[in-house]
């Protein structure tokens, strides 16, 4: 089965000021920078979840036949809201998660990602001198356990209370920790 990986891109940005995913990293816009990480990476199909409104004219790759856009009706519940409707458009097997937000995770991770799932069938967290980050592969059979648990809640959470076991795998990616919540986390 083709793997999928949900792209949480509702969120208003507000700390940033506005407009946050459209920011220039590297000369492209954030969201498109991530979602080539995941595209790069071997992941076969995304579904970006996105605000009811906002435009996203600049963001190229929106428009690839790989990419699915759906609307969170209601993102100010949360990423977990998101991370939801995302998983109830998903159709691969496992599903990546990857904050749109990430722009900075190689995707040589995301291919250690996705290896190592197809070779244990577990949840899978990259980890970064000693701490834990995104993307994070989530096996199908986990679906009904998000789509179930509250839209407040988180998806650490819900992973935990499903009783899968968890693999770590160690990856020399400092993106893996790094979102954009400020101006400043973009230098």
């Amino acid at each position: 089965m083709s793997s999928t990986a949900i792209v949480p891109a509702a969120g208003r940005g507000e700390r940033f000021g506005g407009a946050k995913l459209l920011a220039d990293v590297g000369g492209v816009p954030m969201l498109d920078r991530t979602l080539r990480s995941l595209l790069d990476g071997g992941v076969d199909e995304l579904v970006v979840v996105l605000p009811p409104s906002g435009r996203f004219d600049t963001v190229r790759l929106l428009s690839d036949s790989r990419v699915l856009m759906v609307v969170n009706p209601d993102p100010a519940r949360g990423m977990f809201s998101s991370i939801q409707v995302g998983v109830e458009a998903a159709h691969g097997d496992p599903m990546l998660v990857l904050p749109g937000d990430m722009p900075y995770v190689s995707s040589r991770t995301v291919a250690a990602v996705l290896a190592a799932n197809a070779q244990t069938g577990a949840i899978v967290v990259p980890r970064h001198g000693g701490r834990r980050g995104h993307p994070v592969a989530v096996p199908t059979r986990l679906r009904p356990f998000v789509l179930r648990a509250a839209a407040t809640g988180n998806l650490s959470d819900v992973l935990k209370a499903s009783g899968v076991s968890r693999a770590e795998i160690d990856v020399d990616d400092p993106g893996i920790l790094r979102d954009v919540d400020v101006q400043g986390d973009l230098s």
